[in-house]
């Protein structure tokens, strides 16, 4: 089955118009050309998105989606799916590292209920959106329905319109969901070609024995279902995806079709990326690839989407920690371009700069 229409989104090239003047803005600016590396590079990245010389950061708001996996069933994970719940009361309450690195960062943080299996309390931070209790155990049968894949597109899509309506032009992108790296994993080898052994970590922290153990549940999964052979992604993502990764795909593709930047943290994002990237690869003009996570898989995924992370800090927490920590060096590229100095501020000749 191929993707509706309506999930073909409307994704506008960056394009390099204004390249050329964007260069010579920052080869103006007191430092040796190129001296500044990726900064220089990120700060290129912006204007093109935001098709400005001098762009900006508004309301940047960390979206954590969050929800329960039936594959926790099998023991893939050191914890069961309760924690899921208590994580989100967590985020709410503001205790996790989420919520410190946001505060630290100057980031707004919402949760997203994508599908956790228990009920959450009222809380001016979390967004309702749940699609279900938690995604069906894909060892025996799909995780969801490719219309429960859809309404959870949908869904976020439409948190991303109206967070954009309110100003806000910087989307970090973060999740919470006991199992997902199991999910992630085989939407990995599914969609890449990789094999299994190749896209599986240690999660939350799993033994040696307790990878072992993953993997052949996760081989035995991929096994369950061969006539899903990667062409189609919503197929893919249905069959082995969460509601959370479901929404993050939705919302990247939402976001990038109104030109705001997307912030990716760790393995799982990247991999609802992968997802997005087979509906529209016009999204990975909008990424900023934050970090390159301690997940066995990550950094193959990242060779994949050619992602260059700003950061390698053998991270692998999720929550969106990742993306928090690269905020300060998008907002310090973008002050490069909107503060730093020029030759001719400073009364540098070009005779002497040449030398």
């Amino acid at each position: 089955m191929t993707s509706p229409p309506e999930f073909h989104f409307n994704i506008e090239a960056v394009g390099n118009d204004l390249n050329a003047e964007l260069q010579l803005v920052l080869d103006a600016k007191t430092k040796p050309p190129g001296s500044l590396g990726a900064l220089e590079i990120l700060a290129l990245q912006l204007g093109r998105i935001q098709q400005s010389l001098t762009p900006e950061l508004c309301r940047p708001t960390l979206l954590i989606f969050a929800g329960d996996h039936g594959i926790t069933a099998e023991q893939v994970s050191p914890y069961t799916s309760e924690v899921t719940a208590q994580m989100v009361r967590n985020f709410l309450a503001g205790g996790a590292a989420a919520n410190v690195l946001a505060r630290q960062t100057c980031v707004d943080l919402v949760v997203v209920d994508a599908g956790v299996s228990s009920n959450l309390p009222e809380h001016s931070q979390l967004i309702r959106a749940k699609i279900g209790p938690g995604t069906r155990n894909f060892r025996h049968e799909s995780a969801m329905s490719l219309e429960e894949c859809m309404m959870a597109i949908t869904r976020s899509s439409d948190i991303v319109r109206d967070l954009h309506a309110r100003g806000v032009n910087t989307l970090a992108l973060g999740e919470m969901g006991i199992g997902n790296s199991s999910s992630a994993s085989c939407l990995m080898s599914r969609l890449t070609g990789l094999p299994i052994e190749s896209c599986v970590g240690r999660g939350a922290g799993l033994s040696d024995n307790g990878i072992k153990h993953k993997l052949l549940v996760l081989a035995e999964s991929l096994e369950r279902n061969p006539e899903i052979d990667g062409q189609d992604p919503l197929e893919v993502l249905a069959a082995f995806g969460g509601y959370e990764i479901a929404m993050l795909t939705g919302a990247m593709l939402a976001a990038a079709s109104r030109r705001m930047v997307l912030v990716i943290d760790g393995f799982i994002v990247t991999t609802a990326l992968l997802v997005a990237t087979k509906i529209n690869a016009r999204v990975l003009d909008y990424c900023v690839f934050a970090h390159q996570s301690d997940e066995l898989g990550h950094a193959l995924l990242l060779k994949q989407l050619n992602g260059q992370p700003l950061l390698n800090l053998q991270l692998r927490l999720g929550e969106g920690s990742g993306a928090l920590l690269a905020i300060p060096l998008i907002r310090a590229a973008l002050a490069i371009l909107r503060e730093m100095a020029t030759f001719e501020e400073v009364n540098i000749p070009r005779s002497i700069r040449q030398k």
